[in-house]
């Protein structure tokens, strides 16, 4: 009998994707994969230090291993396991804990895999991960997230990411062309480009601060790329999101017309002291570019409330500018200290109450701004890719411009595309369609 591994991942895409590719090695090691909630030998957690809730769940889910099989070794990597190992390794039932040079050798630390009376730390200092490894996520949903870089050279002063993941580096072009055509030969429709600041592509593609490529030069060889039918870039940062990127998308075979730029705050003196590079004019510079070029594109935004120093004065200047901007979503952040920032040292701290005031209020805001996005889609024709899963009698799938549709449930529609007209918004917000075509799959 093969030993059994389940992964659990915590955070972003980019986590998804090395989970993905960590996965894959212990396949080639003779492991069987199984769902996280089944009996297993071994669990892999790769965690995430974004948030303050990301760190208190990860005790749970070792709770939930040890009521499934207490006897079963419990691995933890990822941005925690490099920023606080001792704390992780701390934790009841935590057998090893691997930092962020390690991670990806997991299986060469598993000597056996009987149960520890402590926690087994590997964790480098942070200056050591200066190599790249790539990665992708396939199998767990219908598209794909493929890493083609890794680490921050920026100092914002909320972020422990640099500290967690390491100086900017890239994947070299030929190794993302390559992981592109094994994607879409195992016939995964979308891939969505991952990594933490991937507008800084091509930095230390060859081990140094060399650059050779460009994201430009990225996007522009990947659209190239026979038998991807979309590709999607995940987030990235508005200085870095330059006009010829925005008029190659709006002129792709395979890049769809959605960008998640992050903005943190609409007001400029907290943008001066979070450390962003650009002020709020530029962003809406952007804005107006992508709808410029391409009126129904989906703009998604991340926001930071309760920043120290934040007055009402500039949260209704952020919510103000939010509101004014033509864009489709928000992903709002509510602030938490984190440990070795400028951030957490600085006057003004924001009240937990609220700050939970705040957050709720962007929360509300974004509901709109989403609906009046959907509503401006009503009556179009769009491409929708269909998901996997049945959800309550009902297939979900996504527009290239991130509408989010549903029908009822049809095996035959799983990972399909299909040329659909948007006929209205559904009490639950999702919208209904009408099959442009006579169904054929």
């Amino acid at each position: 009998m093969n030993k059994k591994v389940a992964f659990y991942t915590l955070g972003c895409k980019l986590n998804f994707s090395e989970t993905s590719t960590i996965a894959r090695s212990f396949s080639d090691e003779g492991f069987d994969r199984v769902d996280f909630s089944e009996k297993a030998d071994i669990y892999v957690i790769n965690t995430c230090s974004v948030t303050e809730n990301a760190d208190k769940r990860f005790k749970s889910i070792v709770k939930q291993t040890q009521k499934v099989n207490p006897d079963a070794f419990v691995a933890a990597v990822g941005c925690y396991a490099q920023l606080k190992p001792q704390e992780l390794a701390d934790v009841d039932g935590v057998d090893l804990v691997l930092g962020a040079t390690e991670k990806f050798k997991i299986t060469d630390y598993l000597n056996d895999l009987s149960k520890n009376d402590f926690g087994e730390v590997h964790s480098c200092e942070i200056e050591e991960a200066d190599f790249y490894v790539g990665s992708y996520s396939i199998g767990d949903r219908t598209r794909a997230f493929l890493k083609v870089q890794d680490g921050c050279d920026y100092k914002c002063t909320y972020c422990t990411i640099p500290l967690a993941r390491g100086i900017s580096r890239s994947d070299t072009m030929d190794n993302v062309l390559k992981n592109a055509k094994e994607i879409s030969d195992k016939n995964i429709k979308e891939i969505v480009l991952t990594g933490v600041n991937i507008g800084d592509y091509g930095k230390g593609e060859f081990g140094n601060k060399r650059h050779e490529h460009t994201f430009l030069d990225l996007v522009t060889q990947l659209d190239q790329v026979d038998g991807i039918e979309r590709l999607r870039i995940s987030s990235i940062e508005p200085n870095l999101l330059k006009n010829e990127t925005i008029e190659l998308v709006s002129k792709s075979r395979a890049f769809v017309p959605h960008f998640h730029v992050p903005l943190q705050s609409g007001s400029n003196d907290i943008l001066k002291k979070m450390k962003r590079r650009y002020m709020r004019e530029l962003y809406v510079d952007r804005v107006d570019k992508i709808k410029e070029v391409m009126p129904h594109a989906c703009i998604g935004v991340d926001v930071i409330v309760g920043f120290p120093g934040e007055t009402d004065e500039h949260f209704l200047e952020t919510y103000n500018f939010l509101n004014e901007l033509d864009i489709s979503y928000l992903h709002v952040f509510t602030y938490s200290e984190r440990d070795n920032t400028e951030a957490a040292l600085m006057e003004g701290v924001v009240p937990k109450n609220v700050r939970s005031k705040r957050s709720k209020m962007l929360r509300g805001l974004s509901v709109k701004k989403r609906r009046a996005f959907y509503e401006s889609q009503i009556g179009t024709n769009r491409t929708v890719l269909f998901e996997s899963e049945n959800k309550e009698g009902y297939i979900h799938g996504f527009t290239e411009n991130y509408v989010k549709v549903k029908a009822p449930w049809n095996p035959e529609l799983v990972n399909t595309l299909h040329e659909v007209n948007l006929t209205a918004i559904g009490e639950d917000g999702i919208v209904r369609f009408e099959f442009v075509k006579a169904l054929v799959v």
